[in-house]
């Protein structure tokens, strides 16, 4: 198969709506709104969608920054490439070792979430069904995602767009009947910061809220890694990554904005994830069997995150393979799909593993738990460093590219929109409304520290054996001739 390795990805397999759809199906959407904006409502409190709107905001800033930069460098490596490129080679490979990890680990992350969501609502319903059971539920769907990825960047990104449409649709209709229902409740004060929760007072509450909410938008960049896949992929990259930033944010100021004044400003610090005052919790009291749309919805939503990031941890994982600064193999594709099929193996096994050690040791719901603050943390760490590399990338390349707010102003104000989110994803608490975790989520922090560790040694090893490798984590591999040679574009030489 090693000749298959030097082929290259199909080119021109995909367009804007696939590939808009791989950062919209990589931020959950529904998993998002259903459970990862309401940990914000405990600080938020009734003024949670403007907490929402703060965070779109923000990370508008970061995504500015990766549509520029992926607009510059369409390449498989994506935020391995940009750190390169506008820092160092160096700080390109320990990005790309660090983001292929974690989005490894997504997968999953979201198949435990599947599988206890799945066995918790069927025991609800039919208490014969054991609430324990969930280990199916997540096999079932380490099985489709591979079977999606297996046949190529087409059919993945099409079943994405498919689970993508289905599940924002559902909100959607469910957000217009809320607002409807609210009726004479309906109110803009939400988007003030007169209903925070109780010891959260004002603005403090507010920026609470909105640092846990940032979460929910992680993996607007995921349409980044499939640049070589893509037909006309500077336009393509930077529409789908701005799009999907602001598309979704919209879609969570609005879905936010429904539920908290139908449920009530007032009491919305009790909202969150599950039991009565929930999305489900809702929809099974107030609306009748839509609340098995919204729960088809929620479990459409962990599936296609985990398709999605399945799809970036691969092809970033082949990038570093073509150049040999991960082992080759995992640069072995499918004769006819062209699909990276090492790495979807080795993706599988992983997620596979990951999912039943982590359910079986702990609990599922711990060890998503686990899984979740070790992703968030590294995460945020990188968009932070693709902040940097946005102003280094223009800042060397002179002064007739650069423009100071695009590329100096805003990646400096991603930063500090970041900076918070990522003291409190590892639990320091540098702010009041930062809680010190507890083990074993308290683990996240070595784990990180350690994966991190390993890249720098093998970094330095490769500096030490073959520095050639770690310079070619620059180049921008957009045209390859059928032999694999690649050709950089628009002056993508590794600086």
């Amino acid at each position: 198969m090693s000749a298959e390795a030097a082929v290259g990805l199909r080119r021109d397999a995909v367009g804007l709506r696939e590939v808009l759809f791989q950062s919209v199906t990589a931020m959950a959407p529904a998993a998002a709104v259903a459970a990862s904006i309401p940990s914000g409502a405990a600080f938020a409190g009734g003024s949670l969608p403007l907490a929402v709107l703060i965070a779109l905001v923000a990370c508008l800033f970061t995504a500015s920054c990766v549509a520029e930069l992926a607009r510059e460098l369409p390449a498989a490596g994506s935020v391995a490439t940009y750190a390169a490129q506008g820092l160092h080679p160096a700080v390109g490979f320990l990005v790309g070792w660090g983001y292929v990890f974690v989005e490894a680990l997504v997968p999953p992350l979201l198949l435990l979430q599947l599988g206890f969501t799945v066995a918790g609502t069927l025991h609800d319903e039919w208490a014969s069904c054991p609430a324990d059971l969930w280990w199916p539920w997540a096999l079932a769907g380490a099985a489709v995602i591979a079977v999606a990825g297996y046949l190529g960047v087409r059919a993945s990104a099409r079943f994405g767009t498919v689970l993508g449409v289905f599940e924002i649709a559902v909100f959607l209709v469910f957000a217009g009947w809320l607002v409807i229902r609210a009726g004479g409740h309906n109110t803009l004060s939400v988007f003030g910061t007169s209903h925070t929760a109780h010891g959260y007072g004002g603005v403090s509450g507010v920026f609470a809220g909105s640092v846990y909410t940032v979460l929910a938008f992680a993996g607007f960049e995921a349409a980044a890694p499939l640049a070589e896949e893509t037909r006309d992929p500077r336009r393509t990259m930077h529409r789908a990554v701005l799009g999907a930033a602001l598309g979704i944010g919209l879609f969570y100021v609005l879905t936010t904005y429904a539920m908290t004044v139908y449920f009530g400003p007032d009491r919305f610090a009790s909202f969150g994830a599950a039991g009565e005052a929930s999305w489900e919790g809702v929809a099974r009291a107030s609306f009748g069997l839509f609340w098995v749309l919204v729960f088809l919805a929620v479990v459409n939503s962990t599936i296609a995150n985990a398709n999605a990031c399945a799809n970036v941890s691969t092809r970033t994982a082949f990038a570093l393979a073509r150049i040999r600064v991960l082992p080759r193999v995992l640069a072995t594709l499918h004769p006819r799909y062209r699909s990276p099929v090492a790495g979807i193996a080795v993706q599988t096994v992983v997620a596979v593993g990951a999912v039943l050690g982590l359910g079986f040791g702990y609990d599922p719901v711990t060890g998503f738990l686990l899984l979740a603050t070790v992703i968030v943390t590294v995460v945020i760490g990188v968009y932070i460093v693709v902040n940097l590399a946005c102003a280094g990338y223009f800042l060397r390349r002179g002064r007739p590219s650069l423009k100071p707010v695009r590329h100096l102003l805003l990646p400096l104000l991603g930063i500090v929109a970041f900076v918070p989110a990522l003291l409190t994803a590892a639990g320091l608490p540098a702010f009041d409304f930062v809680t010190k975790l507890t083990a074993p989520v308290s683990y996240a922090g070595p784990v990180v520290g350690v994966w991190m560790a390993v890249g720098a040694v093998v970094l330095l090893v490769l500096i030490r054996r073959h520095p050639e490798r770690i310079a070619e984590t620059a180049r921008v591999h957009i045209e390859e001739d059928t032999s694999g040679t690649a050709a950089p574009q628009n002056g993508a030489t590794p600086r």
